[in-house]
């Protein structure tokens, strides 16, 4: 109880957050969370559309068992993260075409991967610290190449989205009349796992494995419960997805405490705050 208060006095010492915010690696990870925050945003209302949720969840422990095989054999775990997301993205694509099946192809592969995982992290067993922050997330530890790799598919991730988010939305809110008008319903499904796979990825490097759904899913859970406009509900994820990533950091700082706590709790109070909103607004209409 003393160690809890002790955090809770130091997330307010501003003293200590402004010296650290002066550190390279420090500045490094706020940009990291910012970008984060930029893509889960934008792709979080999509997945809530598509009702993904536990197929983001099965990406991001594909996520960790890329990242894993990566820390094994001495390569960069941003790579191989990517890596085992876009592999998740495909099987589900592949073997879940049919919606009744996907649940249960998401919960065999997730298995198999997780599987895989356990034998990856033991095999590297001088690597504690690596192997805790894949599950918890280590966004100080980002690095220059980390933060370039993560720049470039944030660029990449905007501009394919800013080609297809029309019809990847149409598609979304209403598939069946999507095909009646001749989208291309499969095609842009690919694309999209494609593009949730890079953004699973770097959540786990910034929050983990455990916990990327804090960010993909929670501020669009959000914001759907005050809006049910498509594109004021993406501004707002992105809001809520940047105060909970850049503001979990900073507040993370001077404690030392895990980024992925303040982040989790973050968003966990956004969501609360929405639904009350969103329950008190439904109130007020229907007693119109």
């Amino acid at each position: 109880m003393e160690k809890l208060t002790k955090v809770f006095q130091q997330m307010f010492d501003f003293g200590t957050t402004a010296n650290l915010l002066s550190y390279d690696f420090v500045q490094q990870a706020l940009l990291a969370s910012a970008l984060l925050g930029l893509l889960a945003g934008l792709i979080g209302p999509l997945i809530v559309a598509r009702q993904m949720s536990f197929a983001v969840h099965g990406t991001s422990e594909l996520s960790l068992t890329g990242a894993s095989a990566a820390l094994l054999v001495g390569v960069g775990v941003g790579f191989g993260a990517i890596a085992g997301s876009v592999v998740a993205a495909v099987l589900f694509g592949w073997l879940g075409s049919r919606a009744r099946e996907r649940d249960s192809v998401i919960a065999v592969v997730l298995s198999f991967g997780l599987g895989l995982s356990v034998l990856f992290l033991w095999l590297a067993p001088e690597r504690a610290g690596s192997k805790f922050s894949l599950l918890t997330g280590q966004v100080a530890g980002v690095g220059y190449d980390g933060l370039a790799l993560l720049v470039t598919c944030t660029a990449a991730v905007l501009a394919v989205l800013a080609v297809v988010y029309r019809p990847l939305l149409f598609a979304s809110a209403d598939p069946e009349v999507a095909i009646a008008r001749g989208v291309p319903v499969r095609a842009l499904s690919v694309v999209f796992a494609v593009l949730l796979g890079i953004t699973a990825a770097f959540g786990v490097q910034i929050v983990g494995a455990l916990l990327v759904l804090a960010l993909l899913i929670t501020p669009a859970a959000a914001a759907a419960q005050v809006t049910s406009s498509p594109m004021r509900a993406t501004v707002l994820s992105v809001i809520f997805a940047e105060v909970a990533a850049v503001g979990g950091l900073l507040l993370s700082l001077a404690p030392g405490v895990p980024v992925s706590t303040f982040v989790t709790t973050i968003s966990f109070s956004i969501y609360l705050v929405c639904r009350v909103v969103g329950h008190r607004n439904r109130q007020l209409a229907h007693a119109r």
